[in-house]
């Protein structure tokens, strides 16, 4: 019989006499397994495989790019300076400018206070009376009697005020008096409790008035400051320029002669001084103007100039201001007629003008209008409208002698009014 001889590394047998019964008698032989690595297909456009080496250049190549241009901006710059980058430097030295602004803002932060109005209302559960904030502002140190000026609208209608000064706690203050035309109130509080804080010293001193300027020669691009606390924020400056204007007040409408415009910021809130560079008050900050009627510093700002303060707010507690004692037309009334000048409607029985002879506007017995007398001038200026009537009372004083030009039917006259005190 034959014996079968496995060859090695293969699975069949052979015999001397290969038949397939010694084949079947033969045990199977254990295959080899083969591993075989599958083959990726490549897509168009797609990488090769890269060895080593040259994916590791492939690597550093964008890199050498960039240092290549990093020195290439370096060179350029110092080509242009002609000397090598110099690292970023320190907050340059102010400017002479700010300097100056600065210094101001120095000296006048401790007049400025901050005012609180408060009103008074009964609490809808427990039927308790409250006293709660209506409105905020600013004013500044009038004297060191402890006068505060600042703006009739801010106090008006309040139960309380509230008066802080630079660094110290709310003291109250009582209404001294106001003028509702000129938007100006007068406060005063106790000049030995509250005192303001010196700045830089830590210590307290006495209150600190402003220096009172002149706002009668402001020309226009020149710089003022407005100071306050703006929506309650703590002590703001802002800067513009400034000439005189006439506006109507916002509580009387009557003109508030040789206003100052001026297009530094004033928000609600921001009243209080307007000062001109060397510091000085010019004005009490008051009004602003947008076309959109909105108020806020989108438009243009205005100021009371400071003459308006008269001393006669802090001596009798309102403005005594002289009068003709007269009521006139509107302006459009005046102009129907063709005429320039202010139609007396009314002369008081008993003021200056009555018992000077200025004739008012009546009816005859049919019922007809009968004018009155018109005012075209009063000692040799003209008068064309009510705002010229006002410019001229506004300077003169309680007692002047005004040599008044009337227009009566067709004839001018020459009349005496001598000014009294408004009541």
């Amino acid at each position: 019989m034959s014996i079968p001889q496995r060859l090695q590394g293969s699975g069949k047998c052979t015999t001397a006499t290969a038949d397939s019964a010694a084949c079947r008698r033969c045990p199977p032989a254990p295959r080899r397994a083969t591993l075989v690595q599958p083959r990726c297909q490549q897509r168009p456009g797609a990488h090769q495989p890269v060895d080593a080496a040259d994916g590791a250049d492939r690597w550093q190549q964008p890199q050498r790019r960039l240092a290549a241009a990093l020195a290439g901006v370096a060179a350029t710059a110092a080509l242009l300076v002609g000397t090598p980058l110099d690292v970023a430097k320190a907050r340059p030295v102010l400017t002479q400018d700010e300097k100056n602004t600065i210094a101001l803002f120095q000296r006048s932060r401790p007049s400025v206070v901050y005012i609180t109005s408060l009103t008074t209302r009964r609490d809808a559960f427990t039927l308790n009376m409250l006293e709660i904030p209506q409105g905020e502002g600013s004013g500044f140190v009038w004297d060191k009697q402890g006068h505060i000026v600042t703006n009739y609208h801010v106090i008006r209608g309040a139960s309380d005020v509230l008066v802080t000064l630079s660094g110290g706690e709310g003291q109250p203050a009582k209404v001294v008096g106001f003028d509702e035309d000129k938007d100006v109130a007068v406060l005063q509080i106790q000049a030995k409790e509250m005192e303001a804080s010196r700045e830089g010293g830590g210590g307290r001193g006495p209150l600190t008035p402003l220096r009172l300027g002149d706002s009668a020669d402001l020309e226009v691009g020149q710089k003022v400051f407005a100071i306050g606390n703006p929506f309650g924020l703590d002590h703001t400056l802002t800067a513009g320029s400034g000439t005189g204007r006439e506006i109507n007040s916002g509580n009387t409408g009557r003109p508030i002669q040789d206003v100052i415009q001026t297009d530094a910021a004033i928000n609600p809130g921001h009243g209080g001084p307007l000062l001109d560079s060397s510091g000085s008050m010019i004005g009490i900050n008051t009004a602003i103007y947008s076309q959109s009627g909105a108020r806020n510093s989108a438009g243009v700002g205005f100021a009371i100039p400071v003459d308006v303060v008269k001393s006669s707010i802090i001596k009798y507690g309102k403005v005594v201001r002289p009068i003709m004692g007269i009521s006139f037309a509107p302006d459009q009334s005046v102009e129907q007629l063709g005429v320039n000048g202010v139609l007396v409607l009314n002369a008081r029985d008993g003021g200056p003008a009555a018992k000077a002879g200025v004739r008012g506007s009546t009816r005859d017995e049919y019922g007809r209008l009968v004018l009155g007398d018109i005012i075209l001038a009063i000692d040799g200026k003209r008068i064309n409208t009510a705002s010229d009537l006002y410019r001229i009372l506004d300077k003169c004083s309680v007692g002047d002698k005004l040599d008044v030009e009337v227009l009566r039917a067709d004839a001018t006259e020459h009349l005496t009014i001598t000014l009294e005190a408004s009541a």
